[in-house]
């Protein structure tokens, strides 16, 4: 496995454990501490979409075709 595939992996799994990590709206919720997850886990999406369009050119073309498809 080449090093811009396990740099991938490793911010695809720290972007899933964030989302994981979401506090649950029960009795105690606090706004506040969703807020801060909220940020947190953003931060970590752009990253990763950041990182896939900048790695990974062709895959997001094929991709985006993929998805123009549905829409025609």
């Amino acid at each position: 496995m080449d090093k811009k595939t396990k740099e991938c992996i490793q911010m695809l799994r720290d972007l899933v454990s964030d989302v994981q990590g979401a506090p649950f709206p029960g009795e105690n919720f606090e706004p506040e501490l969703y807020s801060i997850w909220y940020e947190h886990a953003q931060k970590a999406a752009v990253a990763c979409f950041e990182y896939l369009d900048e790695n990974f050119p062709k895959e997001k073309s094929e991709l985006d075709k993929s998805i123009n498809k549905l829409f025609d």
